[in-house]
């Protein structure tokens, strides 16, 4: 199947931190009273008190999230101040449930930021893997490190149409454990990401290219075809095929090796 190489993902935008009203009503308070004294404090409270008053007559405004955060942080902050003593001032950066939030905002932020980075990798790999398939190279690819979430994204952007070529791809590189694939626990946390159709085929055919090394992929073609229509059937052949071999003939029964070396079990195995 040709791949128009010009479709693009779409441009990702920064992150930004999700709107709340409240929040912001909050930090609007902070910002005034920092400096201020008890006195100042409690004047600001009554007038927000007077404002929260006026706002309850009016419909509109009975969902206005800004103006009840506003008036519960001015109470907080006049009990800070009574707590503290006399002579005490605001300051935000000594106040703990502030820094809390902060701390907070920060996290927030760099979840926000990594998933971006990824997402933003995804689709730079999804783009080269494009090119590849257009040329006619992908089977010569190395498959990396989330290669399963970059599948995701090239059937996001074929309207969730399964191509069978990148399928095919990385259930090869599954079998003969290329690449990234090298690793155990690589294969392990593939077996949770991938369809069983996908790790169906790669079972069989770690099985068939156990009993015949040097088949051409052409001849393995029928793995794919019985993997997809019926993925079950094909994981109970790559089993019965694993029975034969004398390392498993004990009742070990997984894909791609033996259980303690931290490989996939075949659907339906």
């Amino acid at each position: 199947m040709s791949w128009n190489t010009t479709r693009r993902a779409p441009r990702l935008s920064p992150p930004r931190e999700p709107a709340d009203p409240a929040r912001t009503g909050r930090r609007v308070v902070r910002r005034r009273a920092q400096g201020m004294d008890a006195a100042a404090v409690a004047a600001a409270l009554e007038d927000a008190r007077v404002d929260a008053r006026q706002d309850s007559r009016h419909e509109d405004l009975f969902d206005d999230v800004p103006g009840p955060a506003e008036l519960a942080e001015w109470e907080c902050i006049a009990r800070l101040l009574a707590e503290a003593g006399p002579g005490a001032v605001y300051d935000p950066g000594a106040d703990d449930v502030v820094q809390a939030e902060l701390a907070a905002d920060a996290a927030a932020a760099a979840i926000r930021e990594s998933e971006l980075r990824e997402a933003t990798r995804t689709a730079a790999r999804a783009n080269h893997l494009q090119v590849l398939r257009e040329l006619g190279t992908l089977e010569q690819a190395e498959p990396a490190d989330g290669d399963e979430a970059v599948r995701d994204e090239l059937t996001r952007r074929a309207g969730g149409y399964i191509q069978a070529d990148v399928d095919s791809w990385l259930a090869h590189a599954l079998a003969t454990h290329r690449g990234h694939y090298a690793a155990p626990a690589a294969r392990q946390t593939a077996a949770g990401l991938l369809p069983p159709p996908l790790l169906a085929h790669a079972a069989l055919l770690t099985e068939l290219l156990r009993l015949v090394p040097a088949a051409a992929p052409g001849e393995l073609a029928f793995a794919a075809r019985l993997a997809t229509s019926e993925p079950e059937a094909a994981g109970a052949l790559s089993a019965f095929l694993a029975r034969a071999r004398p390392e498993t003939a004990s009742g070990g029964k997984t894909f791609g090796g033996n259980q303690g070396h931290g490989d996939v079990r075949a659907p339906g195995a």
